[in-house]
């Protein structure tokens, strides 16, 4: 059965750091929703990678962008540029990396139950 919830990003349910980002997590019904915020200078393969132990990022995501650029390519070389108001739609294997210097804000629907989850 659903039932009502009001949850909010100032105070997330689990809150996972790591080098130049954290990735804030809200246990919502049945699902988790992730905010990750991106400091100038990250990039998946340099700060995630050691946690997750695979060479590319393997979490499917589902995303709205708040703001800051972040540059993405998928492991077939396709690379897109996502900016505020964006939607994107990423499926296991790619990197991602801050572009420029305003940090990067992504609401994540989808993939934020194990990301950047240490073992």
């Amino acid at each position: 059965m659903h039932s009502t919830e009001h949850k909010t990003f100032g105070a997330p349910d689990e809150t996972r750091e790591f080098p130049n980002g954290r990735a804030e997590i809200l246990h919502v019904g049945d699902a988790d929703i992730g905010r990750l915020v991106l400091q100038p200078g990250w990039r998946w393969s340099n700060d995630v990678k050691p946690i997750a132990k695979t060479e590319s990022c393997q979490a499917p995501h589902f995303q709205y962008h708040v703001s800051g650029s972040l540059a993405i390519r998928m492991d077939d070389g396709t690379e897109i540029v996502a900016g505020p108001g964006d939607i994107t739609s990423l499926p296991s294997g790619h990197d991602a990396w801050v572009v420029g210097q305003e940090p990067v804000v992504v609401v994540d629907w989808y993939g934020a139950s194990n990301y950047a989850k240490q073992s």
